[in-house]
């Protein structure tokens, strides 16, 4: 039996690999997040998300003999050239939401699968861009959405899933990548690693 590992503690990517219908266990992992000198936003969520699964798979070896599959994610926004990660604090996070206000963005997610199966190993990574148009925000508005504290873990300070999905005016591409995990991208790269995944309900076959 292969296990699952989810490398990350945001409940958000649990919520949308929960949607996979299989089981899981939750161990975030802790890397160093810095940027590289001249890295581009692509560049920097596939390489943490390589080091978030393989730090992952690492502290899973000492199962002995045990198949691990182990799922690890970063997101990240870039907009004109600058890349947004999680605000340090309250100024940083108006300073984000006056860049994106108005803007059209990228968010981006490094999604990286890494596994072992006794003399077997491997890993795989991909990139999900998702555009997204934002509408502009008065300052009066950025200082209320601040004050909620819901910016304060989010890549780019915001949320699209909560108040911050009332500025976005359109979405191009996946709405799960916005939120922390494109999840047919996911799909496919575990079920690639030799997981064994339900088919979504949409793809079951009709009864006779």
């Amino acid at each position: 039996m292969t296990t699952l590992i989810l490398a990350s503690g945001s409940p958000r990517r649990r919520l949308l690999l929960g949607e996979l219908g299989v089981p899981f266990e939750v161990r975030p992992t802790d890397v160093d997040e810095t940027p590289l000198p001249g890295e581009t936003a692509e560049e920097l969520v596939r390489r943490l998300a390589v080091a978030k699964a393989e730090a992952g798979l690492a502290a899973a070896s000492a199962r002995s003999g045990e198949a691990v599959i182990v799922l690890a994610a970063d997101t990240l926004v870039s907009v004109g050239g600058e890349v947004l990660g999680k605000p340090v604090d309250e100024a940083d996070a108006a300073r984000m939401l006056r860049l994106l206000s108005g803007s059209r963005h990228q968010v981006l997610t490094g999604v990286a699968v890494a596994w072992a199966d006794g003399g077997a190993a491997g890993r795989a990574v991909e990139v999900e861009v998702t555009h997204v148009h934002m509408a502009s925000w008065t300052d009066e508005q950025i200082e209320a959405y601040v004050a909620s504290g819901e910016p304060m873990d989010k890549a780019g300070s915001y949320a699209i899933q909560e108040v911050g999905d009332r500025f976005v005016t359109e979405v191009e591409g996946s709405f799960d990548n916005v939120v922390g995990l494109p999840v047919a991208r996911t799909r496919r790269l575990l079920a690639d690693a030799g997981l064994d995944l339900p088919e979504p309900p949409g793809d079951q076959p009709p009864e006779v």
